[in-house]
This record gives structure tokens, sequence and C-alpha cells, in this order.
């Protein structure tokens, strides 16, 4: 079962470096303040939409986040989980996004961001994320 597992995983992953590149974006927006964060953002942040079938006009919200080291030699790494009321959104805020929030006692304060020592956005090589992803199978 766990070969299964591993060999699924593997073509999807494959599936996914090989699948032709989606239509470009209509309408792109780069981020270059977050309110909590001091200071400028760790790397590039855009959002916008990106065009799944031209025949309805179907789009999907994308965020994208650079490497904070070699955003054109990196790896760029698709992140997607959710499922019914599961937004990829809580990935980002709380796990693999460059900047964290402050676990704290709500006060009535805007919440702090400080930058995520254990970003994606931080991956060294190709195989780094994929490997340690596939490690959990």
């Amino acid at each position: 079962m766990h070969l299964l597992l591993r060999v699924v995983a593997v073509a999807a992953y494959l599936l996914l470096l090989l699948a032709p590149p989606p239509p470009l974006s209509r309408a792109a927006t780069v981020v270059t303040r977050l309110p909590g964060f001091d200071g400028a953002l760790p790397s590039c942040l855009e959002t916008g939409y990106v065009g799944v079938d031209d025949a309805t006009g179907a789009e999907l919200f994308y965020y994208l986040v650079e490497s904070e080291r070699s955003p054109r030699a990196d790896p760029l790494v698709l992140w997607h989980s959710g499922g019914p009321r599961c937004s990829a959104l809580s990935a980002l805020a709380f796990q693999i996004g460059p900047v964290r929030f402050v676990e704290r006692r709500y006060d009535g304060a805007l919440p702090r961001l400080v930058r995520n020592p254990y970003s994606l956005t931080q991956v060294r090589t190709r195989r780094s994320y994929p490997l340690s992803f596939f490690s959990l199978f």
C-alpha cells in the first residue's frame, strides 16, 4: 500500500512538471506590504486569477510567493491543499508562507506578523521539499 501511494505521488508530481502552462493571468497585483509586518516583505508576493476553462471563462485565484534565494533558479513549488471548508490560504498564513502570525492572546490589536524561518520560499534544492514530502508515505 505504501509503495502504491509513493508511485501515485511521484506520478502526480511528474505530471505537474510536464503539464503545459496555464493561460496567462488577466489581472495580477503585486503585494508590497502587509498590515502587521514591519518592513519590506521577504520575497515578492503576487495575487491574481488564472484561466482554467476558456469555454466557460472559469478562473482560479492564485497567490505566488517567489523564492527568497534565487527566484529564477529555484524550483516552483505548487501547494494545493483544500477541500470542503479547507482553504490553501490557511497553509500560507500558518505553515509554509514567508511570514507567520505571532501567537499570543488576542487583545483587540492588529495581529503581528514576523518572518517564518520554515517557509517554502527558502527551499534550497529541487529535491529537498519533494523528498521530505514523499518520506511521509
